[in-house]
């Protein structure tokens, strides 16, 4: 009884927050402008967005559970949240009180069916970590363990007690805020609250299955097998359930951690670089990706001798003196790009890097953020200025330019996106927080930190993948037609077979003639596209082999003298 009364409590704690500060941001935000009152609202909005973020930070220390999740993303959102907010609910995950060991050991124990003295050689009780989900501790294998493993210090990431119904009570109240906020109009023509809540529901009852982190772990490093850039612990199975994961022990220095980084001989603006084509390696080609690259995730690791030239993905370069390795842990928290999506992605980056406003609006289209009704010109207008003013700069320049020139460019913005029909399509809340986390990373790392840096060759080599696709894509769409136009004529003679066979009355002759007209017309139109696709693809590849380029475009006279020509022959036949 005492566990549900507690839950009711919980809930209605939930409810009655979000309640409180939906009734406040109506007031202050909708109804006092109506009054012509909109200066007094702005105000005071800074302070009223502190006091919410302090509150709510207080909140989620106090009850953790998917509480310390949605302050975690908030806070990584520096794209779109005012600093008010993201501020106040920094270092969350860093405050999570640990569960006391004797509450860890039971839990441990009935997973495991046996004594923690048998399963392991010894167990630290103090936690290497705590999380709003579960906690971590060092421990050893037993000798007969570490020798089928082969290692033996590792770390056993335990399950919080009762965190499973904490989860239901959240996503509950979650749900019920959800379904309050899509009530609003502004909020509703732009976001599918109720579809964000349930990926969020779906990623959180993933994460806390431990079995399916430890599939994701090796997911995760067969995509980078081979690549040294990347490293991923073992996971000993044999002391691993849903509610225990054992992995080996890889901790190094913490990728956040300046000054070890420094003191390891590492440079950390190289570290930065690499970190950017790891993560884009991951959404852009894998379509796999960490979806909580926070610092306490990632661990820069000194190898002891330079490694050795990875896969060549991306535009990481291992260079012979770089003598590191990423290492990620904690996969609970992944994220998947479908194929459809991660092409229009890969496109979205083209245009970001080439600065193309047009290509870039087109893009975002297809991602599924703008809808198909959008009228994108003032939109295509204001990212042009955007380009022309702040387009190439890094971080440190960016804090040189007038704040006042900031605001004017964020008001333009936000008075054209807010007349835009836009929402975040699935797929989205994981790949917003993998950018978000990523930019954030490279720039602690390195305050000088250019962004386009990073994009332009990385864009640069989507760019020459795509024109090889697309002289592919070419090749077989041709001969597709070729082989419906060599089909063709078999076809059309069954049909007529089925027509004479039949009781319809039907004049052969002119059916006959009807149909060698069609069949002429159908040659044509695949010489046609013989002709534009060998056009393109000598155009495409003259950039890369100037002799194979010429040839396939002088080649291409042959179909398109076909195509203008070849129905010349049978006007000079019979007449109908």
């Amino acid at each position: 009884m005492a566990d549900v009364a507690n839950a009711r409590a919980r809930y209605r704690r939930i409810l009655r927050f979000a309640g409180r500060y939906m009734i406040q941001a109506w007031w202050f935000e909708l109804v006092l402008p109506r009054f012509g009152l909109g200066a007094l609202a702005a105000r005071g909005r800074a302070r009223r967005l502190q006091n919410i973020a302090r509150r709510f930070h207080v909140l989620a220390v106090q009850y953790g559970g998917l509480m310390i999740k949605v302050g975690q993303f908030l806070s990584s959102r520096l794209d779109v949240l005012p600093p008010e907010i993201t501020k106040e609910l920094e270092g969350l995950q860093d405050e999570v009180p640990p569960v006391a060991f004797p509450a860890i050991r039971r839990l441990a124990q009935a997973e495991l069916g046996i004594p923690l003295e048998r399963a392991f050689e010894w167990v630290d009780e103090t936690p290497v970590a705590a999380a709003s989900l579960g906690q971590a501790h060092r421990a050893r294998l037993t000798a007969a363990d570490a020798e089928e493993t082969g290692f033996a210090d590792v770390v056993v990431k335990v399950q919080r007690p009762g965190i499973e119904e904490i989860v239901d009570v959240d996503l509950k109240a979650l749900r019920r805020v959800a379904e309050w906020m899509s009530r609003v109009r502004v909020v509703r023509d732009h976001v599918d609250l109720p579809a964000l809540v349930e990926e969020f529901a779906h990623t959180s009852r993933e994460e806390i299955d431990y079995l399916h982190e430890a599939q994701n772990a090796e997911r995760f490093a067969a995509d980078f097998a081979g690549d040294s850039r990347v490293a991923v612990p073992e996971v000993a199975w044999e002391r691993s359930t849903r509610r225990v994961l054992t992995l080996a022990d890889v901790t190094a220095i913490k990728i956040n951690d300046v000054d070890a980084l420094r003191a390891a001989g590492i440079d950390p603006a190289e570290v930065a670089k690499e970190f950017a084509n790891v993560m884009f390696d991951q959404l852009f080609v894998n379509g796999f990706f960490h979806a909580d690259p926070h610092p306490g995730n990632i661990f820069v690791t000194p190898t002891p001798t330079p490694t050795g030239a990875h896969t060549g993905r991306g535009t990481g370069t291992d260079s012979p003196t770089r003598s590191w390795t990423f290492t990620f842990i904690d996969f609970g928290m992944m994220g998947e790009v479908p194929d459809r999506l991660r092409h229009s992605l890969q496109r979205l980056m083209i245009a970001v890097a080439s600065r193309n406003s047009a290509q870039m609006i087109e893009s975002i289209r297809a991602v599924g953020v703008l809808l198909p009704s959008a009228d994108t010109v003032e939109l295509e207008r204001a990212m042009t200025a955007l380009f022309a003013r702040f387009g190439g700069m890094g971080f440190a320049e960016l804090q040189d330019v007038d704040p006042r020139e900031f605001r004017d460019f964020a008001k333009e913005f936000g008075d054209v996106m807010r007349s835009l029909p836009f929402q975040l399509p699935e797929n989205f809340l994981l790949i917003i927080r993998a950018v978000s986390l990523t930019s954030g990373m490279c720039s602690s790392l390195d305050p000088a930190f250019n962004v386009w840096d990073a994009v332009e060759p990385y864009a640069d080599r989507l760019l020459r993948d795509e024109r090889g696709n697309m002289v592919q894509a070419v090749a077989r769409e041709a001969a597709s037609v070729a082989g419906v136009m060599a089909r063709l004529p078999r076809r059309l003679d069954d049909m007529v077979t089925r027509i004479e066979d039949g009781r319809l009355v039907a004049d052969v002759p002119k059916l006959d003639r009807w149909l060698r007209r069609l069949e002429r017309m159908g040659r044509r139109v695949m010489s046609a596209v013989l002709f534009t696709g060998l056009v393109i693809s000598g155009a495409v590849l003259r950039a890369e082999d100037l002799t194979i380029g010429t040839v396939l475009m002088v080649a291409s006279l042959i179909p398109l003298l076909h195509a203008l020509f070849a129905g010349f022959a049978g006007r000079r036949g019979p007449h109908d």
